[in-house]
């Protein structure tokens, strides 16, 4: 299993134990207040909408061009953003929305996000994958992000293996 692939099984698994355990609870106040406790929330330009203060974003807000750092705990419902001209772990470089209404299982979801998510890496970076000393990874939806929340989002990620970068991969060639 390659490094992009743990980090995909890692995130998915993570991402439906924040579903789990969030969607049970009852009133935006609730869950709110227990995700208050943690760091502040992200702040974004009213224009832009790019990040301008670091700080937490709910995993199903991230957009294209929103620059984070790596999570390590097991239970993800939150990533740390910070703004792409700071040194960071990872990027978000494109979306897309998966369609249909049943859920079309974990290893068809794998499939599609990956085909596409290295087609977008090639023209993203502006170099083969396979030539690229970068990776990627998708946030994708679990089946029950799918069924309960609609979820249908896919999250192309960036990152390099070697550290952090400061400023967008965008056209970098490497």
């Amino acid at each position: 299993m390659s490094t992009a692939q743990r980090r995909t099984l890692v995130r998915v698994l993570t991402a439906l134990t924040a579903v789990a355990i969030a969607v049970p609870l009852s009133g935006c106040s609730i869950i709110g207040n227990l995700l208050q406790g943690s760091a502040p929330q992200a702040e974004r330009d009213e224009t832009t909408q790019e990040i301008v203060e670091e700080g937490q974003a709910d995993v199903f807000t991230l957009r294209v061009g929103d620059c984070m750092n790596e999570v390590s705990e097991e239970l993800v419902s939150e990533v740390p953003v910070v703004p792409c001209d700071q040194p960071h772990d990872e990027e978000v470089y494109f979306d897309f929305t998966l369609t249909g209404d049943e859920f079309p299982g974990d290893d068809a979801i794998q499939t599609e996000a990956d085909d596409t998510c290295l087609v977008e890496f090639d023209r993203f970076v502006g170099l083969a994958y396979d030539s690229s000393t970068l990776d990627f990874y998708a946030y994708r939806p679990s089946e029950e992000s799918w069924t309960q929340l609609s979820d249908r989002i896919v999250s192309c990620v960036i990152y390099d293996p070697a550290g952090q970068v400061t400023g967008s991969l965008q056209g970098t060639a490497y």
